[in-house]
């Protein structure tokens, strides 16, 4: 990263590379990045952007954006595979209507419905007009 764009990084940003800078200094190559690192990266990741974050900090932009999903999943209080369960429809709050039909030869049909779903009508719809 060159000095110019060293000098367009937010301060937080500039902050978290030079944190990154002295673990590399006072750890082996290869060594795992602690997780207290890598989550500051992905929260300002969220915030700057993954590519942008991932090169000020010299880390693998792939490593990263899952870091990012794991952070966001978490947030979200939800984690990858958790089955939610959703309660059935409740049968308050249906309707009630008169529906009167009348084809052109006078045929007359009137449907007084309480708690009716929507598609029951279209139904009972089609079978008066056949």
């Amino acid at each position: 990263m060159s000095n110019r764009e060293r000098r367009d990084l937010p301060a937080d940003l500039e902050r978290l590379r030079q944190r990154f800078e002295r673990w590399r200094e006072t750890h082996r190559t290869r060594s795992r990045i602690s997780d207290s690192l890598w989550a500051a990266a992905a929260k300002l990741a969220a915030r700057y952007g993954i590519n942008r974050t991932a090169r000020a900090l010299r880390v693998d932009y792939y490593s990263l954006k899952e870091r990012v999903a794991q952070a966001s999943a978490g947030a979200a209080g939800l984690q990858q595979g958790t089955f939610l369960e959703l309660p059935p429809p409740s049968t308050t709050g249906l309707g009630e209507c008169t529906v009167e039909w009348e084809d052109v030869a006078g045929t007359k049909m009137r449907v007084h419905l309480k708690g009716f779903h929507a598609p029951d009508l279209v139904a009972l719809g089609r079978s008066f007009w056949n």
